[in-house]
């Protein structure tokens, strides 16, 4: 970034070219706000990695001028990352009150309650950030509380959407504020930053209340048990399975750790409504005929540990799947997810069970959260910006959003596709893209934060393709003879004992080249362990073409 200090620059750490981690910053002079805080999976190539989020050595290089961070609401692609960051650097946390309830459940387990300031916020709030103040609009999405945040720059407005539809008939009766949105864009709107994820399909999101009357139906067909798995985080969805229970006087159970947690912290609030005495312990339910019961559970992604992976594998306690009962999947896999959710449902359909799965228009057990390329264009539309930096998606999602700004009036070049870390800067009412901050992955593996880089991956990849061969070996300290050894030890290379001739070649070898270094009386162990490694290396791979991991250890006695 150019050291002019009074200029605007808006940056993303996280949440561009990517799905989830999300987390952006707006700039002015002194003063730095934060949006959001996410997390996101590990694919398969990060071995033993639990979580992925934000790369946050800007902000601790400038903590002084970080004045807090709002949320836009409680989904863990936006608050996931929040008990990795604040154990680095606290701040103050801005949140609606079911966000700010789901926040504090999370740093309570990480211990981070008492040392976190927490403000709470509504759609009528106006929080003043140095020289920047943010005010707020109400948006739909699949979770109650959701803000658009509006940034009051000295250089102009700047408008984050969150995550958003227009869903004009909303479970919760919440409403989005169109009037305000309209009279945010009148008054003029220098940037926009808007959610990319549904960029690539045409037309509007059906609204949430359509799943209602699908599961319902299903709920009234069912004989036996009803299980149905969606993201726990889905509250709306939650209330709608709530209600199809209700309905068809069903008690209802609760299987897995986060639904358990999102039901007692969202009905605790008041934003699930639950009629006395529903809500049944998983012990208690085969007391109950099965057709007077449903299942609320996690796994709608195939998670091998979640709730319906368990029941479909036969191994939660308490409960089976019978011939006869029904699974409803009101969720669509996440893409990667395909598999597992397919190794599910084939599992399901083995015990007996009728399936209910597949994209939500086939079945109509789940509809996106996220506005659909006409929705998009409406949000544009009534924003009317100057500048457009679409963010939220991978980049055919943000270059497709780019097209539809384009033809709905923002003029050609007035987009900005950044990768995480660009800067885009604006002067007096000119915005450029103007160079990097650091910005990046953050792994988080157990305890540890930040602690596994490039080079441990590395070398994960490489024990989990070819092994490790231990070559250990004792040497008289006086004459600097071998003793004993080399011993060979070896874990997913080959099995030892039915490869006794190759690891007797490769011991012969590694005598060879100890005692060849100690007539030439080069004595230096690293020297020793290099000759080891390349000789056996070459070796290994024309014997069998692996290149397992070699670790030569030496003693001296």
């Amino acid at each position: 970034m150019s050291n002019d200090t009074n200029k605007l620059s808006i940056f993303a750490l996280g949440g561009v070219n990517e799905i989830g981690k999300n987390m952006y910053a707006i700039q002015y002079a002194d003063d730095i706000v934060i949006i959001d805080c996410g997390s996101k999976f590990p694919d398969e190539t990060l071995l033993g990695i639990d979580l992925i989020i934000p790369d946050i050595t800007y902000l601790l290089e400038n903590r002084d001028k970080v004045r807090g961070i709002l949320i836009t609401h409680g989904h863990e692609d936006h608050i996931g990352g929040l008990p990795y960051i604040l154990r680095q650097f606290p701040m103050p946390i801005y949140a609606t009150r079911l966000t700010l309830g789901l926040i504090e459940g999370k740093l309570k387990e990480a211990k981070l309650l008492g040392g976190t300031e927490r403000i709470l916020i509504h759609s009528e709030s106006e929080v003043q950030l140095g020289s920047i103040k943010a005010t707020f609009f109400k948006t739909n999405h699949s979770i109650p509380d959701c803000l658009g945040i509006v940034f009051h720059t000295p250089e102009g407005v700047v408008v984050h959407t969150g995550d958003f539809k227009f869903d004009l008939t909303p479970v919760n009766e919440q409403y989005a504020d169109l009037h305000k949105m309209a009279e945010i864009g009148k008054a003029g709107v220098l940037a926009l930053l808007s959610e990319s994820t549904n960029a690539e399909r045409p037309g509007f999101t059906p609204s949430e209340r359509v799943v209602g009357e699908y599961i319902v139906e299903e709920f009234h067909k069912a004989r036996q048990k009803v299980f149905i798995s969606t993201f726990a985080s889905n509250v709306h969805r939650l209330q709608q399975i709530i209600d199809a229970a209700h309905v068809t006087n069903r008690k209802l159970a609760l299987l897995g750790r986060s639904m358990v947690n999102v039901v007692t912290i969202a009905s605790e609030l008041g934003y699930l409504n639950i009629p006395e005495g529903m809500i049944i312990e998983p012990a208690e339910v085969n007391r109950f005929d099965s057709s007077r019961v449903a299942l609320l559970c996690t796994g709608s992604q195939g998670e091998p540990m979640a709730a319906l992976s368990r029941l479909a594998r036969g191994n939660f306690r308490h409960i089976e799947i019978h011939p006869g009962d029904t699974v409803i999947f009101s969720a669509t896999p996440i893409p990667g997810n395909e598999r597992n959710v397919a190794q599910t449902v084939d599992d399901l359909y083995r015990l007996g069970a009728k399936v209910i799965y597949g994209s939500g228009s086939v079945t109509g057990m789940h509809v996106s959260g996220h506005a659909s390329q006409e929705e998009l264009k409406l949000m544009l539309s009534l924003m009317k910006p100057q500048y457009f930096i679409p963010i939220h998606g991978e980049f055919r999602m943000l270059h497709q959003h780019r097209l539809l700004a384009e033809a709905v009036g923002v003029e050609p070049g007035h987009t900005f596709i950044l990768n995480i870390g660009e800067v885009v800067e604006i002067r007096k009412g000119i915005a450029r893209q103007a160079g990097k901050v650091p910005a990046g992955n953050t792994h988080v593996d157990g305890l540890g934060i930040g602690d596994v880089g490039n080079i441990v991956l590395r070398d994960r990849k490489h024990l989990s393709q070819d092994g490790i061969l231990i070559v250990v070996t004792i040497l008289s300290k006086s004459e600097g003879k071998i003793v004993s050894g080399p011993d060979m030890i070896s874990r997913g290379f080959v099995y030892i004992r039915e490869s006794e001739g190759l690891l007797d070649e490769a011991n012969r070898l590694v005598t060879d080249v100890i005692n060849k270094l100690q007539t030439e009386n080069i004595n230096q162990w690293s020297t020793i362990k290099s000759h080891v490694k390349e000789v056996l290396g070459r070796f290994l791979y024309e014997k069998t073409g692996r290149r397992p991991m070699i670790l030569p250890v030496i003693m001296e006695i």
